[in-house]
């Protein structure tokens, strides 16, 4: 196999996915954040600024504004998949 062959995949332009690296989940490049563990912390609340600080600078705000627009896009284009009425049942949360 060529050495030099990109062993992972660019989902973006912050955002990679290598099968050696965290099971090949996207991670941010050139580390090892997984791009679902700053979704959640998103999701919570938590603010960007905060988000950056707990990970000690190794991402930016611009990898976690694509993070949420790759997320968007990925909900719009499965959207109709999870809006069933027994998902909707079985996952709710209130």
């Amino acid at each position: 196999m060529d050495k030099n062959k990109l062993k992972g995949r660019l989902i973006g332009r912050y955002i990679v996915s290598d099968p050696e690296i965290c099971h090949g989940k996207p991670t941010f490049r050139g580390t090892r954040i997984m791009v679902s563990h700053v979704l959640e912390m998103v999701a919570e609340g938590i603010s960007w600024e905060a988000i950056i600080q707990e990970y000690h600078g190794n991402i930016c705000k611009e990898a976690i504004t694509e993070a949420v627009n790759l997320a968007n896009l990925a909900f719009l284009e499965h959207a109709q998949e999870y809006t069933a009425p027994e998902y909707v049942l079985e996952h709710a949360t209130v």
